[in-house]
């Protein structure tokens, strides 16, 4: 399970926590504008925009979970099991593999306007990466500063959404839960009124009793929910610091540790990273299970006209600063 919202002060910020019960490898991964993109049934794509993001890098081919292009377009994929429906080649589409649609995407679109216009012939086949990397199922939220959408590629065919809150978790579909959001109308940062009856004296007794009633498992649907009450209800000053503090702040409130998802044979699911990509500026940060410390790595500081991808192993030991 994972949990991706966006954040705009006077910058831009996409990010996303991924959840599960082990890591692949991941690396902090830039790809450069001339890194040789070859797709299965699209050819080569020699020359692109840059992007950087979260990915694990297989045979040098980069499978990004979530990334942002030089552009400033961000774009994430999250688990949609039981609902993910890919398709057999069809002829006069752009056929894509499910592990290609970021980079076909962000190295081409440099808004979501522009991402719109590729969706259109857009055709997600049944393509696995290898034997041993199968089809993931997932579904997508794409987003610039201006607009978001939520892209699924379902039994009726690709559906694209407006996403309005800029937030996306997994399961069920994004239109059961921008519905399900109905059911929380009556949430509020301030302390309720008493509406259950005037012939009884009730009062508020804590700070925070607004949001009674704000789901705090961790399902999927409550994790949207509850990040989208978090982001959509948010506060910050508009400086780097503040700006990128308040999002992981934002995210933190979808966090899973470990032991609370059993998932059965002894292993848990829990948040094993949690990131923050500044997109104007190209600075992807992130925090790890064991490290809570904001780490991040700079795009426009790498030689973005390489052929070759740069990589950074995650920091995952706890910082801990001693004051005295």
């Amino acid at each position: 399970m994972c949990t991706a919202a966006t954040y705009k002060t006077k910058d831009f910020y996409f990010g996303r926590t991924l959840d599960y019960e082990f890591s692949y490898g991941d690396e902090i991964t830039v790809t450069p504008r001339n890194y040789p993109f070859e797709f299965r049934s699209m050819g080569k794509m020699e020359k692109h925009y840059a992007m950087i993001g979260m990915a694990y890098v297989a045979g040098d081919y980069p499978l990004y979970y979530d990334a942002v292009n030089e552009k400033g377009l961000g774009m994430a994929g999250l688990n949609f099991v039981g609902n993910a429906v890919y398709r057999d080649y069809a002829d006069g589409m752009d056929n894509v593999a499910q592990f290609e649609f970021i980079p076909w995407i962000l190295g081409q679109c440099a808004s979501v306007k522009e991402a719109r216009v590729l969706l259109r012939k857009i055709n997600l086949v049944n393509i696995p990466f290898s034997k041993e990397l199968p089809l993931a199922q997932l579904h997508w939220i794409i987003a610039d500063r201006n607009e978001a959408i939520t892209v699924e590629s379902v039994k009726d065919g690709i559906k694209v959404y407006d996403n309005p809150v800029g937030v996306m978790t997994n399961n069920p579909t994004f239109e059961e839960q921008m519905f399900n959001l109905n059911n929380y109308m009556n949430l509020s940062p301030k302390q309720p009124q008493n509406n259950f009856s005037d012939k009884l004296p009730l009062h508020t007794y804590s700070r925070g009793m607004g949001a009674l009633g704000l789901p705090g498992d961790l399902s999927s649907q409550s994790r949207f929910v509850r990040v989208a009450f978090t982001k959509m209800n948010s506060v910050s000053g508009d400086s780097e610091s503040e700006s990128v503090s308040q999002f992981f702040h934002i995210l933190g409130s979808v966090d899973q540790q470990r032991g609370c998802c059993d998932v059965g044979e002894g292993k848990y699911e829990f948040t094993i990273y949690t990131s923050c990509c500044n997109t104007d500026k190209g600075i992807y940060y992130y925090t790890t299970y064991e490290n809570h410390q904001i780490t991040g790595v700079d795009m426009f500081k790498e030689d973005l006209e390489v052929s070759s991808l740069v990589r950074y192993k995650p920091v995952t030991g706890e910082q801990i600063k001693m004051q005295n």
